[in-house]
């Protein structure tokens, strides 16, 4: 008898790598309904595996939000690492708001994470490297003298418009025209060199 072709082994469990396949069903269950829709069991029937199976991976619906965040945040950091400047940092973070929705709000959302999580930690420790370093490159006069302030400044307004613009709070404002332009000049008006004062004539 081949066991491929009887029992739970007839479903896609033996595909390769439930894992991915259960945190890809979770993250459109978020997408659409929000990360309090998630219930272990139903991911395990649109991953087509036992009701045990998801928990085998990640023990409980903390541990999945935790592995979410974790692999959101990596993604974020990598995204950040390619960053030219600042202000392209800032359009790689909203760029990976929009492109990852559901990453976003779960990274964002402690009370649904085990925050003690080791890949966790290391994940977000990194991304906040990449702002920081980002931030660090402007040069004093562009970013005042308290760097940790000026990243602060810089992530509140990446973050704040990149959830804004997710929730469709500037459908208005922003309209049809390009989210990345208009974050470019969104920072323009923030960190720029200070004009010389203009002596008087």
């Amino acid at each position: 008898m081949n066991p491929a072709k009887t029992g739970d082994s007839a479903r896609p469990y033996h595909h390769g790598d439930l894992r991915r396949a259960i945190l890809t069903a979770a993250l459109d269950v978020i997408t659409t309904d929000g990360p309090s829709a998630l219930s272990l069991r139903d991911l395990a029937r649109r991953a087509g595996v036992s009701h045990a199976a998801p928990a085998h991976h990640f023990k409980d619906r903390t541990g999945l939000l935790t592995a979410i965040a974790a692999e959101g945040y990596g993604l974020l950091a990598a995204a950040l690492a390619e960053a030219d400047d600042l202000r392209d940092a800032g359009v790689r973070y909203v760029r990976f708001a929009r492109e990852h929705p559901a990453h976003f709000q779960v990274m964002f959302s402690p009370e649904l994470l085990r925050e003690n999580d080791l890949e966790l930690t290391t994940a977000r420790t990194l991304a906040g490297e990449r702002l920081r370093a980002a931030v660090s490159a402007v040069p004093a006069e562009g970013r005042g003298p308290d760097p940790r302030l000026a990243g602060v400044a810089a992530w509140s307004l990446a973050h704040g418009f990149a959830t804004l613009l997710l929730s469709h709070n500037l459908d208005g404002p922003v309209g049809d025209q390009d989210p990345d332009e208009v974050f470019r000049a969104l920072t323009g008006m923030l960190f720029r060199p200070k004009q010389a004062p203009v002596p008087p004539s």
